[in-house]
């Protein structure tokens, strides 16, 4: 028996970039050096971007992960059958290609509930689309959380030495101040320290956000950083956590990305989306698209291992096979890292 985790690898919404990126990866003979990969999606489409680009592998559609040979050049698919080739436009956004990228989500969400696949992975996904086909999430942790009966959860991007975890995400910037409350705080702390042991860090040092300019500045600009935040810092100092804060957030990530802190805590979506991507992501001006993307998303508090890429569809690109599949690739190997983790816990 092989001590490669099998890891499930969703497509993605199959208009974007996801399908691509997928697949460039599993060409990475690194990937089944650490791993048993199985991708899970439509076969067809894996088949046409592999013609599309010439690339020197081949498809196995199976339907069972029995069924799954995971052979470096031979790439297996559990196939939905659930992608309308004919009528798959790149770029553009269709109830079908949403209901392809749920379904397909769903599949290996109950793969991994089921224990057949040790962790999993998600490409990037439509929101537009999704809900189009009627499945009305704000992304893919909100789905996760459904299909697993899961509470208590938040999204941690990581990325070298960028560990960030966020108290809310997907929601209106007026919503995400009224959501910065000391439970949800303390919550999430517990949730990034688990994190950052789970994936090896050993500076458990965590700085969390302040919400407001100064972090309040004593009251003149707000008073959820005194009247939430600190008292969350406070209670997680007394439960013997290594924290910091509130921390006035724009000079926090600075001290993150040099390995200060072993993770932070962001009060909101782009709080910790924006310099985590300024970290991670290489914009190219006069080629105008992306010479490199990093950077992982993974789902904390779940009783399944969910990693994904930290990047979106980027319908701008494709099917013009441009795409990088580094953040790709960083997701599967956090995966795998997970996945050891959680056997090394449990044995």
């Amino acid at each position: 028996m092989s001590n490669r985790p099998v890891i499930g690898i969703t497509m993605g919404d199959p208009a974007s970039i996801g399908p691509e990126i997928a697949i460039k990866a599993l060409t990475d003979k690194h990937i089944y050096d650490i791993c048993q990969p199985l991708l899970v999606g439509d076969a067809a489409t894996f088949e046409h971007i592999i013609q599309k680009l010439n690339l020197d592998v081949t498809i196995n559609p199976i339907q069972s992960v029995q069924e799954a040979r995971f052979e470096y050049g031979n790439i297996d698919v559990y196939d939905l059958k659930n992608v309308d080739l004919e009528n798959l436009e790149f770029g553009v956004v269709s109830a079908m290609a949403g209901n392809a990228a749920f379904t397909s989500v769903t599949k290996v969400i109950e793969l991994a509930m089921k224990g057949e696949i040790d962790a999993t992975v998600t490409g990037p996904l439509n929101k537009k689309s999704m809900n189009e086909a009627g499945h009305h999430y704000a992304g893919h942790t909100e789905i996760y959380a459904e299909y697993t009966g899961t509470k208590k959860y938040a999204m941690l991007l990581v990325e070298d030495n960028m560990k960030v975890i966020h108290v809310s995400t997907h929601v209106s910037l007026r919503q995400a101040c009224d959501l910065v409350k000391k439970e949800r705080i303390l919550e999430v702390t517990e949730l990034l320290y688990n994190g950052m042991k789970s994936l090896g860090e050993t500076n458990l040092k965590i700085g969390i956000a302040g919400l407001n300019p100064h972090a309040g500045d004593s009251g003149l600009f707000g008073t959820e950083d005194d009247m939430e935040i600190l008292p969350a810092v406070q209670e997680a100092l007394a439960l013997g956590y290594d924290v910091e804060g509130p921390v006035p957030a724009d000079t926090m990530f600075s001290k993150a990305a040099t390995g200060y802190y072993g993770g932070v805590v962001a009060m909101y979506h782009d709080q910790g989306h924006i310099p985590f991507k300024l970290s991670g992501f290489k914009w190219n001006p006069e080629k105008k698209q992306m010479d490199s993307v990093k950077g992982v998303n993974i789902t904390m508090g779940l009783p399944i291992i969910r990693t994904s890429v930290d990047h979106g569809t980027a319908f701008e690109i494709a099917g013009k096979g441009i795409a990088s599949a580094d953040a790709m690739v960083l997701a599967i190997e956090s995966a795998v890292q997970l996945a050891h983790h959680k056997t090394t816990a449990t044995a």
